[in-house]
């Protein structure tokens, strides 16, 4: 019997995420806060085999600054964030309560259920192909929300009730093709300014 474990982090803090804008499809650059993950993996000893992130910049820009500049890594478009519409790049403040449902749906975006559906089969597919292996998955903070609703049947709010903030980690076993949660991994931003 094997088992896979994946860590799921998200992409270290940008611009947007800074100015609370809107941003799934589209993409910001990182800040100085959003790059301090690698220190945090190496001092935990933790190594990982394999790694992928979204084709999204903010996620593949966490992953070689966690993972290594140097190594091979794959971008997967189903880890993307989820496509907001025409309120991408806008105020946060425009959000609809949660859960969105198909909001967004009406303003040129995805479905909820249709997000959840391609998170979860990339996710999936993913860890399919690595059995015993240690694999870091870098994406973003409503498609890993959406993957864990999905894997542990969880309805909560991950941030709020987790502190899933950037470069958090989900950290699940996958074994006989189900996924177990086991816990999450989170940073000490403390010392830093925004």
């Amino acid at each position: 019997m094997t088992t896979t474990r994946i860590y799921l982090m998200r992409h270290g803090q940008t611009l947007f995420n800074k100015l609370h804008k809107i941003q799934g499809a589209s993409d910001s650059p990182l800040t100085a806060k959003g790059m301090i993950a690698r220190d945090h993996f190496k001092k935990e000893e933790i190594n990982f085999d394999v790694a992928y992130s979204s084709t999204s910049e903010r996620a593949s820009d966490t992953l070689e600054i966690v993972y290594g500049q140097d190594k091979d890594y794959n971008r997967v478009k189903g880890l993307k964030e989820w496509d907001f519409g025409s309120f991408e790049a806008e105020s946060e403040h425009l959000n609809p309560p949660l859960p969105y449902g198909d909001f967004f749906a009406g303003y040129g975006g995805e479905r909820e259920v249709d997000f959840r559906a391609r998170i979860s089969q990339a996710v999936k597919e993913i860890t399919d192909k690595h059995p015993d292996e240690t694999v870091l998955i870098v994406g973003h903070g409503g498609a890993i929300a959406q993957f864990f609703r999905d894997a542990a049947n969880y309805e909560g709010s991950i941030s709020k009730n987790l502190g899933f903030t950037n470069c958090s980690a989900l950290i699940f076993d996958y074994q006989d093709d189900a996924f177990e949660y086991k816990g999450i991994l989170n940073h000490d931003y403390s010392g830093l300014s925004d």
